[in-house]
């Protein structure tokens, strides 16, 4: 795996992440009749908080991003805008910072973990390696699948909470 770090994004990192988001989302989009240049990269910008997101970096190079948004009411935390440049994927890199991020998670005491990944899109065997499931019931859509991943150790919906030893 190469060395990685993150750092905290700037607002000067919107176009740099707008650009990765248009390249790195370009085959799925096109897959799902969704691809749109100008929008794809807008849809970003629009939505680009750098309050709650990290800028990925290779040597010192700027090579992707990731957010950690709370939701309004804290209970959970939405991963999003996971993109990292095409020539670093499958060495390791995503799977470290996502690990990193769910640890602080977890210490942080975030029950929940929510994602929405585009339908047919590898990243979705990342997430599943890392403990998400999809979500089932009005969390549907034609173009995303909605994903969560419960701090380790937290009891399941109907599942009996057991006394600590």
């Amino acid at each position: 795996m190469a060395d990685w770090e993150i750092r905290p994004a700037s607002a000067a990192d919107v176009e740099a992440v707008a650009e990765l988001r248009a390249v790195v989302l370009r085959a799925d989009l096109e897959r799902l009749g969704r691809y749109d240049a100008r929008r794809v990269r807008q849809r970003l910008r629009d939505g680009f908080e750098p309050r709650h997101t990290w800028v990925i970096e290779v040597g010192g190079l700027f090579a992707g991003c990731v957010a950690l948004r709370p939701d309004a009411d804290g209970r959970c935390h939405w991963l999003e805008h996971f993109y990292l440049a095409p020539e670093l994927q499958g060495a390791g890199i995503g799977s470290g910072v996502l690990g990193e991020l769910l640890e602080r998670c977890d210490r942080g005491g975030i029950a929940v973990v929510r994602l929405n990944v585009l339908r047919g899109s590898p990243a979705r065997r990342l997430y599943a390696r890392h403990g998400f499931t999809v979500e089932t019931g009005d969390h549907e859509d034609p173009v995303d699948v909605f994903m969560a991943r419960e701090a380790p150790g937290r009891p399941r919906p109907g599942q009996p909470v057991r006394p600590s030893p």
